[in-house]
This record gives structure tokens, sequence and C-alpha cells, in this order.
């Protein structure tokens, strides 16, 4: 190990440990490194890092699609999805508890952020749930659970953020986390399943009663939401839209679903802007100090000593993988998602294409291990969320949703033996 990676870690715990904001840390200690170890104008570097970061074009695509959701956040959708989707689940087993995972996988279609599937699902499903006898843990451990598939399924803002560092094609990625985001959602509701069949009382029957009728009714309510699912991923995937056209077509969705619900007005655009802003300019601030400490690696040389370090080793590509998954898994306890993408990536991304691994496949892999991250303590976003809404202990949700966070070590091994699920819908667009 050499001696920049050494003192580059060394300051990264430091920085972090004493609270400093993360693309503060990172700019910080990009800076620190060169100017120890490199004679280099680091002013100038860093503002030329600056200027690429800020002007880089897949960048537009992430405002819009948090536009996008930020806008939809001020609709009905959350109680559109429970009252469209609970007649339909009302006689499986788990009854009412698979709206989390349903709805989940539906607003992470309009959302991309796990944080936001988790908050806007969980304020109506949680309390309903409780309030008809379902036992809280149970639910309140699939929907954070659930809320996770928010950065698999298209628009997801971690897909977008791997895409820029990865300079990968940001189309493809969200093409790719479809079928396993939709894969992981069934698995979610196997469990759930097969857990409430196992202990019917966690989630009690009511006797209500629903018409095929009364369905086909209640998918009305949905019927707005799968027609801009519709049109923004469709148009992608047919190419007859590029990202930022698509995340422009949601905006212009969005907008017309609130005007729809009668809630677009002055001061719900406001609050969707500024909450945009918000989002953007945190994102942006990681972004550039996480793309500032890449370069001044490179420069370093540490990805090649590290590369080399490793290569020493001997290990096989699917060693390298397992090695790489515990690596990622260990350090969510400690860090959330899009910190631990910027941070590593320049590390492990070289390391993994050595090993003949494809970075689509990559991309999908690591946002699976870091959607781990959103439900493991102390740092779980997800956990904080569903505190927030319950007023239950975080060590408590942390329990429940331990059985989603195996199952998705489980969907990380079978993709890794079975890669071709992740590259096939991509490989199949014009």
């Amino acid at each position: 190990m050499t001696a920049p990676l050494i003192f580059i870690l060394i300051l990264l715990f430091g920085f972090l440990g004493s609270s400093v904001w993360v693309g503060f840390s990172l700019m910080s200690i990009g800076a620190l490194s060169l100017e120890m170890f490199k004679t280099i104008r680091v002013d100038r570097f860093m503002a030329l890092d600056f200027w690429s970061t800020a002007t880089a074009f897949e960048l537009v695509t992430l405002p819009l699609f948090i536009l996008m959701g930020e806008i939809l956040f001020q609709t009905k959708l959350s109680e559109n999805l429970f009252a469209g989707l609970a007649p339909w689940v009302r006689r499986l087993p788990g009854r009412l508890t698979h709206v989390n995972v349903l709805g989940s996988t539906i607003f992470a279609a309009v959302s991309g952020s796990s944080a936001a599937t988790t908050a806007t699902v969980g304020r109506i499903t949680l309390p309903e749930l409780t309030k008809l006898g379902y036992n809280k843990s149970f639910v309140a451990g699939a929907l954070a659970g659930s809320g996770t598939i928010g950065f698999l399924i298209p628009p997801s803002i971690p897909l977008i953020v791997y895409g820029v560092l990865a300079e990968v094609s940001i189309l493809k990625l969200f093409m790719a986390g479809i079928i396993p985001g939709l894969i992981l959602a069934l698995l979610f509701m196997i469990y759930i399943g097969v857990r409430a069949t196992i202990s019917p009382e966690l989630a009690p029957s009511t006797s209500d009663s629903t018409t095929m009728l009364f369905k086909l009714k209640s998918l009305l309510k949905l019927l707005p939401t799968f027609l801009l699912i519709s049109f923004v991923v469709g148009s992608m995937y047919a190419g007859f839209a590029s990202v930022t056209e698509a995340a422009a077509i949601g905006v212009l969705g969005a907008t017309i679903l609130a005007a729809s619900d009668r809630r677009l007005n002055v001061k719900v655009m406001a609050g969707a802007l500024m909450g945009t802003v918000r989002t953007c300019s945190m994102i942006a601030i990681i972004l550039a100090g996480a793309l500032f400490l890449s370069k001044a690696m490179a420069r370093l040389a540490i990805p090649t000593d590290v590369a080399a370090a490793i290569a020493g080793f001997d290990l096989s590509p699917m060693a390298l993988i397992f090695m790489l998954m515990f690596f990622y898994l260990v350090l969510g306890c400690f860090l959330d998602g899009l910190s631990t993408i910027v941070m590593t990536l320049p590390v492990t991304l070289p390391l993994v294409i050595a090993a003949g691994f494809d970075p689509i496949w990559f991309g999908v892999f690591l946002i699976i291990t870091i959607e781990m991250a959103q439900i493991t303590p102390p740092i779980g976003f997800n956990l904080f969320v569903i505190k927030s809404i319950t007023g239950q202990k975080i060590g408590e949700i942390a329990i429940a949703a331990l059985p989603f966070c195996l199952i998705m070590i489980g969907l990380v091994l079978f993709l890794t033996f079975n890669p071709g699920i992740v590259t096939w819908l991509p490989n199949t667009m014009r």
C-alpha cells in the first residue's frame, strides 16, 4: 500500500468521523494529497475539474427527473396507488402488505429516489395497515425493503451518478435495472406471502369483498401513472427520445397529473423547484468533490497501485466480486449509497473491467449492494424515514428489514452467475 493511499484513508476517516460534509471532505482530501505528494497548481487543477463537472451534458437529466418526482410528490399519487392496488392483493397471502412492494415499484418508476419512495408510500400504507391490525414491525420491514427498489428501477438517481462517473450510457443502465428490479419486487412478495402463510396473524383477513368490476374500476386510479411511466421508459427504449428528452417528457406529464388532481398552483411549483434545487445542489457538490478526488488519485497513480496489489493476490474474477460485495456491505453500514459510489468507483471500476466484467452489469451489481445501505444501521436512510412515520426504534425496524437485506444478497449472487439477465435488455436496444 502506497504512502499517498494511506494518507488519503487517514484523511477520509478523519473528515467523515468529524461529520464534515461529504463533498467538502472529498475536495479537501484531494487538494491536501496533491499538495503533499505532487508539485501541481491545485487551484487551477480544481477549477478545471469543477468546470468539466458542471458542464457535463449527462447531468441535465438529473434535475429533470428529480423535478418530476418532486411534482408528483405533491399529488394524490400515494393515495391512488393504495386505492388502486388494494383490491387486487386482498386475497393473496400477506394481503395488503403487498401494497408496500407494488406501490414502491410503481413510484420508483417516477421518482428515482429510495427515500422519497419510502416516505411517499409509507405515509399512506403504514397508518392504514396498522389501523387494520397488521403487525407493525412486519409492515415496517416490508416497506423498508421495498423502498430500496427506488434505486434500481429507472429513472434511478444513483444510476445516473454511476453513468456519469463510469462514462457509460445512462440509457443502457436504466434498461439494465428494469428486469433485476422486477425480480427483486417478486422475491419480496414471495417472502411476504410465505411469512404470512406461516404466521397468519401478521396480516389478518378483512371482511371486505371485492367484485371483478370493482377491481377493474380501481385500475383507473393507476392509469395516469402507468401512462406516464410508459411514455418515459417506452420513449427511451424505442429510441424516440434520449434520456434527457424523456426526463423532459416526464416533467410535462407530472405537471399534467398535478393539474388533473387540482393541486397545481404557485405554492406547489415553488416547493417542487426548491426541493429540486436542494437535492441537485447536494448531489452536485458531492459529484464535484468525488471527480476531483478521483483525478487526484489518478495523478498519484493510486488506482494502478491498488490494482497491482490486488492482482498480486491472484484472485479469480468471482473471488474479486465476492470480495467487493463484502466490502460494500461493510461500507454501507457507515456511508449512504451515493457517497459510497463516488468514493469507491475510481478504484473498484478499473479492477472489475480488468477482470472482464461488463461495466453495465457492475452498475446494477453496485446499485443492489448500496440498496442494502438504505436498511442497515446506523446510517440506513429508509430506517430513519420509517421511524419518523411510525415512531419505532431504529433497531426494531432494522431487524424487521433483515430478511429483505438477505434477499438482496441472494439476488446479487444470482446475477453474478447469470449476468445475461442484466445485459439482455440493453443489448436489444436499437
